[in-house]
């Protein structure tokens, strides 16, 4: 005989006849119509981005910061020293280069030709004139045994931001040095424009494989397998052709389409997977599949839409950073979350009504749902399971029965896991960490070995002396060049130069490291704060340290100064979430310090793997890099938008049981027990996913794949299955303690539609919060 509990299911329910439920059961009753609907859309949104869609680009800007104001007062003053420059690195290890020294004209003077090109400059000195001889130390551009040399090329645009057909022009303006047997290999942006187009079907194929494989696994049937496999890639298609769209009228990174792939598939996946799971033990309780779909959308519809509102949030705190370029990732990330949650709320349910009852017909093994265990409210109403009490039934009640246990190892483990995080440098991860097969590797490692590290990375010196007397500026010249001399960390600093009209002096200062190397990172904040402003002391002269690594090192220095307030704003907004949600003071704190403690532990990873370099050539990285500048940003606010997702799911599940038993001891054992087995395998597809992303030849998506992998594991392990229910034993009644007046201002908002508590007669004390 069915349980009271499944007789409850059962019945009418006025609460709910919500929104969500009337379009869960619409949807499924109208399945054709729907499935139609969906499809059209995708459909037209597949042809409008290709009609009309933009591409993307890693051409932004950093008004107001040092290296932008010197890049300007260059512009003005010298259009041909301004501008953007890459170089075109020759190398012939049989004889010299100046005995290709038409060629090394001819290309150059081609080069010139080039749409975007500002200027193009010889390594080699002049037909019939004595070559000079070479710098000590010599950082180009002709390297000692003149084997090796770099024609510096200045464009008037970012190289990379050029369509790839750029290229054509570029490689015929080099064909005579191949052809006479010189390698030519393209550097800095010119060569980031060379690399091979990115492509995510690999690693969406593995996350997909891996995601068949846990829910055949986890639940045993086909279709219950394949169903949230098929929404999530239709919602992420349709949500990256409206990105492709807002790309035509904004400017995205590069990696915008990569990180919303991840986080759509990801999210899609776990949203179907959450209405499905309900979905299914409606209908083991006995009702029409209609009926069943209509439940799982008021009820886990509910979580789902809190769950996509929470990421949204978390994203949206990413514009707190006033950096657009991080704004805008936060943006095409968001894009793919909304089109989850619509299509969780009506392209599931519709799947659903569909399939019927059919959705455990074709199985690989005794298809599973929730657990229904026995009420735990003081009576043996609705009786045991009827398989009996299962693995997760026994974990759940010895976390019931030693909860300090389990917090106390928790709570260590996260700790070991974070401590690496302590240690993390912030940077630029250069072109020295790319794949070999990449051409702007080669040209770096062919700079390195010719003029040492610091050449691929030189900064250019800027004084803008236009309001300084005439008269003045010779003085000031010696006194600038008295400053520049002897800088610690500077290979060598060129002489100072004045552009033609004299108002600016220029000069290049070469580091003795790698761009992405702490060193360069000091140097370039030492010559922008102390050495440059002591050398113009006295006078009205500006100066500035420009190019492509000082503008990474100020927009490091951006992240790092404000990557406290979007942690604030995030955390503050996510409390408020789950304050509002659950009405639990202490719920709130607990979810907050929680989520902030995984992210930590998943630094932790990242440093250790990517900095450290325990495991990072396993991972195709070349040597130690510092975490990439904004990666710290953007994981934290999709990692605390995502665990909100089980935050939520396992919550709403505990709420439900404490409202309608109040025992908060058994009301946490109850939940874990039912939302276990769905929790661990979302968080396992979801990892999948996340780390099939680490076979990308973009270092930065890598570090993000295995941050964001790791973090979902850790959140949906330690933090799901045992801080939290650990925490809320101890807790116990005061979880759900509210102050009285905090209690009457909150709105009201429903979980998962699950039954009301009686009203307060008192505000302040310990009891269950409205859902």
């Amino acid at each position: 005989m069915p349980s009271s509990q499944a007789r409850a299911d059962r019945a009418p329910d006025p609460r709910h006849r919500g929104v969500l439920h009337r379009t869960g059961t619409w949807c499924a009753r109208h399945f054709v119509i729907v499935l139609v609907l969906w499809a059209v859309a995708l459909a037209g949104l597949q042809v409008l981005q290709h009609a009309y869609g933009g591409d993307y680009s890693d051409d932004f800007s950093l008004p107001g910061t040092q290296s932008q104001d010197g890049l300007d007062v260059l512009k003005a003053h010298a259009p041909q020293a301004g501008g953007y420059s890459a170089q075109v690195v020759l190398h012939d290890p049989d004889k010299p280069l100046t005995s290709v020294s038409d060629q090394v004209a001819t290309a150059v003077t081609d080069l010139q030709k080039l749409p975007d090109v500002l200027s193009a400059q010889s390594p080699l000195p002049s037909s019939g004139s004595t070559p000079p001889p070479p710098p000590d130390p010599n950082t180009g551009p002709l390297s000692t045994d003149g084997r090796t040399a770099y024609i510096t090329v200045r464009f008037s645009v970012q190289p990379s931001t050029l369509d790839p057909s750029y290229l054509d022009g570029v490689d015929q303006a080099v064909r005579p040095l191949r052809s006479a047997g010189v390698t030519v290999e393209y550097g800095g942006s010119l060569g980031e424009l060379a690399r091979p187009e990115p492509s995510d079907r690999t690693s969406e194929a593995i996350g997909f494989g891996v995601a068949i494989v846990v829910l055949l696994i986890g639940f045993g049937s086909l279709l219950a397998a394949v169903l949230p496999l098929i929404t999530a890639l239709v919602c992420a298609l349709c949500g990256l052709a409206l990105l492709g769209l807002l790309a035509a009228a904004a400017t995205f990174a590069t990696v915008s389409p990569t990180l919303a792939t991840m986080i759509g598939i990801g999210v899609g996946i776990d949203y179907a997977l959450f209405l499905v799971t309900r979905h299914r033990q409606n209908l083991a309780d006995g009702r029409d599949p209609v009926a069943a779909a209509g439940n799982a959308a008021a009820t886990s519809g509910h979580a789902v839409l809190l769950s996509g509102c929470t990421v949204i949030i978390a994203l949206s705190g990413l514009w707190v950073s006033g950096i657009g370029f991080i704004g805008k990732l936060g943006l095409a990330a968001a894009v793919t979350v909304v089109t989850a949650v619509a299509g969780a709320l009506t392209l599931v349910p519709a799947a659903l009504g569909l399939v019927g009852r059919g959705i455990d017909r074709a199985r690989v093994r005794r298809p599973v749902a929730e657990t229904v265990p026995a009420q735990r409210d003081g009576s043996d109403e609705g009786g045991p399971d009827p398989g009996g009490p299962g693995g997760w039934h026994r974990y759940a009640r010895r976390v019931e029965r030693r909860p300090w246990w389990f917090l106390t190892g928790g709570v260590v483990l996260l700790a070991v896991l974070s401590f690496p995080a302590l240690f993390i440098q912030l940077g630029h991860i250069g072109d020295g960490a790319d794949p070999k097969s990449f051409t702007d590797r080669r040209a770096f490692d062919l700079m390195s070995s010719a003029f040492g590290p610091g050449s691929n990375g030189p900064l250019t010196l800027v004084i803008d002396q236009s309001k300084v007397p005439s008269g003045d500026r010779s003085s000031l010249a010696d006194q600038a060049r008295k400053a520049l001399t002897d800088v610690p960390d500077a290979l060598v600093i060129t002489p100072l130069t004045a552009t033609s009209d004299g108002d600016v002096l220029t000069a290049t200062a070469y580091s003795v490291a790698a761009p992405q190397d702490g060193r360069t990172t000091s140097l370039t904040n030492r010559l922008t704060d102390d050495v440059l402003p002591q050398a113009v002391s006295g006078t009205a002269a500006r100066t500035y340290v420009t190019g492509t690594t000082a503008a990474q090192v100020d927009f490091l220095d951006l992240v790092s100064s404000r990557l406290p307030l979007i942690i604030a704003v995030v955390v503050g907004l996510a409390f408020l979430v789950i304050l509002v949600v659950f009405r639990g003071l202490l719920v709130a704190v607990k979810a907050a310090v929680l989520n902030v403690l995984s992210i930590a532990a998943s630094y932790g990873v990242v440093v250790a793997v990517f900095q450290w370099g325990w495991g990072g050539p396993a991972l195709g990285v070349s040597g130690e890099v510092p975490i990439e500048s904004y990666v710290p940003m953007m994981m934290f606010a999709i990692v605390f938008g995502l665990s909100m997702d089980y935050e939520i799911f396992l919550l709403s599940r505990i709420h439900e049981a404490w409202v309608r038993t109040g025992d908060p001891r058994a009301s946490v054992a109850h939940a874990l027990e039912i939302t276990a087995r769905v929790i661990t395998c979302a968080a396992l597809i979801m990892v999948s996913v996340f780390a099939a992303f680490v076979i990308s030849d973009d270092i930065v998506v890598k570090m993000l794949g295995l941050g964001l992998a790791a973090s979902v594991l850790i959140d949906a392990t330690v933090v799901r299955l045992l801080l939290v229910p650990a925490v809320m034993t101890l807790l116990g009644r005061a979880a759900w303690w509210i102050p009285g007046p905090l209690d009457r201002v909150l709105p009201r908002l429903d979980a998962e539609g699950g039954a009301r508590p009686p009203e307060r007669t008192g505000g302040g004390r310990g009891g269950a919060g409205a859902a």
